[in-house]
């Protein structure tokens, strides 16, 4: 019999024995028994407990805001009047209206380390790490059977001239030579009306 009264949202195990004390119901008794006198009472002693000698500390709503009045809330009655409750906070601003607002703990818990799910708290971590080898989603895959450029090395510039024979090889990691430029072979004199310049003796 008390596990059953206490199944009733609002109605905890001692409210329930409080109840069933009252109407002198035994608590160890199977529900089936009652009769349907016993069940009328106990749904009215569950609606207005301060009909009877529970005393108003027992209850889970004492000074409504609205009436003024010690209730109990059982059922849906309790989730409706928390919600009321919440969104009276947020529309008269209050601050816990703000914390209720923007999904943060609003009874002065910490938040340094706890409730970080689903808020912007914290550090968000960044995109995956590629294999060695792996194209980048999104990016063309190189053709097949290509030869892979050297560790370092710029790659040629389509169309540039080749450099002439007995000219020096350029610097190992020097960028080649821009599209359509004719690289001067080694023995090339300087132009005309331009003095050559001397190299220091030493």
């Amino acid at each position: 019999m008390i596990i059953g009264v206490s199944q009733v949202r609002g109605i905890g195990y001692n409210f329930a024995k409080a109840i069933l004390d009252f109407l002198k119901i035994d608590q160890n008794s199977n529900i089936g028994f009652l009769t349907e006198s016993q069940v009328e009472q106990i749904e009215k002693v569950m609606k207005d407990p301060s009909s009877v000698s529970i005393p108003s500390w027992f209850l889970n709503r004492r000074k409504d805001i609205d009436s003024g009045e010690n209730l109990h809330l059982i059922t849906s009655d309790i989730e409706f009047n928390v919600r009321n409750d919440i969104e009276r906070e947020k529309n008269t601003n209050s601050w816990r209206g703000f914390r209720h607002t923007y999904g943060l703990k609003v009874r002065g818990q910490r938040t340094r380390t706890t409730g970080r799910k689903g808020g912007a708290v914290g550090v968000r971590k960044g995109g995956k790490i590629l294999p060695p080898g792996a194209v980048p989603e999104g990016a063309a895959a190189p053709a097949e059977g290509a030869a892979a450029p050297a560790e370092g090395a710029a790659a040629p510039a389509k169309g540039a001239a080749a450099p002439a024979k007995g000219a020096a090889a350029p610097a190992k990691g020097a960028a080649a030579p821009a599209k359509g430029t004719a690289v001067p072979a080694k023995d090339t004199k300087p132009a005309a009306g331009k003095p050559a310049e001397k190299k220091p003796t030493k």
